[in-house]
């Protein structure tokens, strides 16, 4: 097993970019969230800036708790079944409306079967919404391969 979690990095290298284009859930938590924090699964991206990206509800308490101190974390775990392989991304979130919508068709596209009737109808009524993306920018990189 590959450990990298002595001296963390502040950029993703390209096998960890392999690993995070794979359409896997993240466990994303907030700095000024719960205590004890209380990551929730989510869908996101591995932008080609650098950034793990997310879009979210304008609503959602983590914007709330993202706007109070602006940091963040995801960790990304392989499923059971192959060997272990994580990686964990904390820094500096932005938080923007631009961009929002566009990130969820990828997504949407990336983690569900849109040929699926149902899947279609859900992503429709989601277009209609309001979305902001939050993106993180890596100042650490851990990370287990196994």
């Amino acid at each position: 097993m590959s450990m990298d979690t002595a001296s963390p990095a502040s950029s993703l290298t390209a096998d960890d970019l392999a690993f995070l284009r794979r359409p896997l859930q993240g466990f994303f938590t907030v700095a000024a969230g719960p205590l004890p924090p209380q990551p929730r699964p989510l869908w996101f991206e591995a932008a080609d800036d650098g950034t793990i990206q997310l879009f979210t509800d304008p609503d959602a308490p983590k914007v709330r708790r993202l706007r109070q101190d602006p940091r963040a974390s995801i960790v990304v775990a392989s499923p059971v079944g192959e060997p272990e392989h994580w990686v964990s991304v904390a820094g500096p979130v932005t938080i923007e409306s631009e961009g929002a919508h566009a990130l969820l068709e990828r997504l949407a596209a990336r983690y569900w079967d849109l040929d699926d009737p149902a899947r279609a109808a859900q992503l429709a009524e989601m277009r209609t919404a309001d979305w902001l993306r939050i993106a993180v920018h890596p100042a650490s990189v851990r990370r287990v391969a196994g």
